[in-house]
């Protein structure tokens, strides 16, 4: 079962200043709107966020549709926006695993792996006992997966209030966010490399190809941190 006091300790993680709830809720209230736009009706909206949960992802699919994309296309470009999740799930469930604990919890729980879960996850999981680490992540889960289709909803329904400018303005907030965290997590080599490297090629690589920049400056900027940070450790 799940321990009632430790999941509510994850699920309060989402108030206070460092809350990702409303960056969260913004980009998905920009999402319910695009989906409208995209010509989705209220519960596939919905449901998109409640199957899918990945805004990138899902934000692809409504614009490959709205292109009028092959379903074999969509498959493909959300299949690889979405492999993102991959390295954040290998880096941050072995931090919650123990063995006490049944394993569906692990594999019903890596639904709610986003940025900004992750995020609270990984600087916070010190703080709680091994054991129960497992059951705080669902409580971060539940709370930002909920707060993400509740906003999928409301942007859906006031999309014919929302113009195109307030929509790109929302959905940069959880970006913003995020790229604010790391600066405030560089407290090692690597994350101070991959980090401050990251700003400077992104913008340089966008000169040569808007198209791939933000997956090389990535790549050549994760790669390199790795590679001095580990060489740094040893």
């Amino acid at each position: 079962m799940i321990n009632s006091k430790i999941f509510l300790t994850g699920l309060k993680s989402l108030k206070g200043s460092r809350s990702p709830a409303i960056p969260l809720a913004a980009c998905f209230v920009a999402l319910g709107a695009l989906l409208k736009d995209a010509g989705f009706n209220l519960q596939q909206s919905a449901a998109s966020s409640l199957f899918t949960y990945a805004l990138p992802g899902q934000l692809v699919m409504a614009e490959s549709l709205l292109v009028g994309a092959s379903i074999i296309n969509i498959f493909l470009a959300v299949w690889l926006v979405n492999f993102r999740l991959y390295p954040m799930t290998v880096s941050l469930f072995p931090l919650l695993e123990h063995k006490s604990q049944p394993k569906w919890k692990y594999y019903l729980s890596c639904h709610f792996l986003a940025v900004s879960s992750w995020l609270i996850a990984k600087d916070s999981y010190k703080k709680i006992n091994k054991r129960h680490r497992i059951d705080f992540w669902i409580g971060i889960g539940i709370g930002t997966w909920s707060t993400a289709i509740l906003m999928t909803i409301i942007g859906y329904l006031s999309a014919d209030y929302l113009n195109k400018d307030m929509l790109v303005g929302l959905a940069i907030v959880n970006p913003v966010y995020f790229f604010c965290m790391m600066i405030g997590a560089m407290k090692n080599l690597s994350v101070c490399i991959s980090v401050i490297l990251g700003t400077i090629l992104g913008p340089v690589i966008y000169l040569i190809s808007a198209e791939w920049a933000l997956l090389f400056a990535g790549l050549i900027a994760g790669t390199v941190a790795f590679l001095l940070g580990s060489k740094n450790d040893e």
